[in-house]
């Protein structure tokens, strides 16, 4: 978890360094979710790209493994339960994993591949070997006399929120209310630049953007190699 304060205050203190500009507390909070949101979704990029090139069997430069445990940080599990005929899935899901029930796990499947299985005695699923079908965010199982599963699935991560406390017209950093980044504390510094890349737009400042670009490549270049 990386405070959300600290943030903050370097990507503050370096826009004020030169007298560049200031963020307010709204636009940070806009642009701290916007970066947050890029970097959990790269975990994902990054896990497919690296587990094609092969695992590094160094105990602390297993690459596969530190990205798994980044995105570990947002696996859990949830029960759903069923309501006008369907199963509603959690409202946090990003990608769903397993789905079972009594120990038995649901298998996915598609509208068409149903129709063909339902048809036969031998493949008709039951409760020893259920199938779901996913239609947005809700799964329909079978057979329909399931009417509790459980499924493990990756969660959004919570948003980010630096909130404050005005005092003598001055916003103070109030931790009481306020929401740290969720994602691992190895990325605090892609964070920032991602951050500051976004300040300097807000700010009309295009060339903080392109250093905290540059710097943010460079950074991913290193990890990379």
């Amino acid at each position: 978890m990386i405070s959300v304060d600290t943030v903050y205050q370097r990507v503050q203190a370096i826009l004020n360094k030169e007298n560049r500009g200031y963020m307010t507390p709204q636009e940070y909070n806009l642009l701290a979710n916007q970066a947050q949101l890029e970097v959990f979704e790269q975990y994902f990029y990054d896990l497919n790209q690296f587990n094609r090139s092969g695992e590094i069997t160094n105990e602390y430069a297993n690459i596969v493994n530190n990205i798994k445990e980044k995105i570990n940080l947002f696996r859990t599990t949830s029960s759903i339960t069923k309501a006008n005929s369907v199963f509603t899935l959690p409202s946090n899901l990003y990608r769903l994993g397993t789905v079972y029930s009594s120990n038995y796990e649901v298998e996915s499947i598609d509208q068409n591949d149903f129709l063909h299985i339902n048809a036969s005695k031998l493949t008709k699923p039951d409760s020893k070997k259920p199938v779901y079908i996913r239609n947005g965010n809700s799964i329909t199982v079978y057979p329909d006399t399931i009417t509790s599963v459980s499924c493990s699935f990756i969660k959004k991560p919570v948003e980010a929120k630096w909130n404050y406390v005005n005092v003598s017209n001055v916003a103070k950093y109030d931790s009481s209310s306020s929401t740290n980044f969720e994602i691992h504390e190895s990325d605090e510094t892609t964070i920032v630049y991602k951050v500051l890349s976004y300040a300097g737009l807000v700010i009309k400042q295009a060339d903080i953007s392109q250093v905290a670009e540059q710097k943010d490549t460079l950074k991913t270049q290193k990890e990379k190699s």
